[in-house]
């Protein structure tokens, strides 16, 4: 047995110390390692095939927990309103200034500091706007109980509603985004995320990008908002609870576990 032990352990050293190059063939073989040292755990620890199978599963299987028990049960506001708010305070986002200064020193202009917030949750915006790049960036808090987290994005659109959103978001995105929209995730700090968006602008929307007053960047945000909720809810993954609220349907829940599989193996 203890030979079994030590064989499941190396096995999940291994995976762990793969997951953590920044190779995706590497990372995703780890992946796979962690689903294949739950196998071996099953199978020599707990004795059979099919505890191994079973033991394996619990990757997938697990999220079913938080959508079912969380998920299910949530409801949000259908009219996301932002307003002018103040910043969080330094104990919930301590390097919020220092990305600040890094933004205006990257040629981005403040623009406002505004948040939604419903219940436990609060979203938080601080928005700039450089208009030589023609690029809305926000640096962006979320707080939902004792969960917080927070990620930097970039976007830039065309006149006939094409954009290109370069973020750090830190998850697989919880909706979809609307028709014409181009969500790409780059795991780095706000200088990655700037070259990385200038370069898909440049292929992807060229010369059609359109021009953003420093006074219209709130409701932007705002239109942004609103549009997403609508295109959710006509695509099956929301539906309206009441007036004034919105949940996931079924649909949007297996939407939600598909993200996390992608999130898992990192396709996205």
């Amino acid at each position: 047995m203890l030979f079994e032990i030590m064989l499941v352990a190396g096995a999940g050293v291994l995976a762990f110390a793969l997951r953590s190059f920044r190779d995706p063939i590497l990372f995703r073989a780890g992946t796979l390692g962690l689903v294949a040292t739950s196998f071996l755990a099953g199978w020599l620890i707990g004795g059979s095939v099919p505890a191994g199978f079973l033991f394996a599963s619990t990757w997938f299987l697990l999220p079913w927990l938080e959508i079912l028990t969380r998920v299910r049960r949530m409801r949000l506001p259908l009219d996301r309103r932002i307003a002018s708010c103040a910043p969080p305070a330094r104990a919930s986002f301590p390097n919020f200034n220092d990305l600040s200064d890094e933004m205006e020193a990257g040629g981005f202009e403040y623009a406002d500091d505004v948040g939604w917030a419903h219940a436990d949750l609060r979203h938080f915006y601080r928005l700039f706007l450089s208009p030589d790049r023609k690029t809305i960036a926000a640096i962006c808090l979320v707080e939902q109980a004792d969960f917080t987290f927070y990620y930097i994005s970039f976007r830039s659109r065309t006149g006939d509603g094409r954009q290109v959103v370069t973020w750090n978001y830190p998850f697989s995105y919880g909706l979809h985004a609307f028709p014409g929209t181009r969500l790409h995730r780059v795991a780095g700090e706000q200088s990655a995320l700037i070259g990385s968006h200038a370069g898909l602008v440049a292929r992807g929307l060229g010369s059609d990008v359109c021009a953003v007053e420093l006074e219209a960047v709130c409701a932007e945000l705002q239109s942004d908002l609103r549009v997403q909720v609508n295109h959710n809810l006509a695509c099956g993954i929301l539906r309206r609870d009441g007036d004034a609220m919105i949940r996931y349907t079924v649909r949007g829940m297996f939407f939600l576990w598909f993200q996390f599989l992608r999130d898992f193996v990192r396709f996205s």
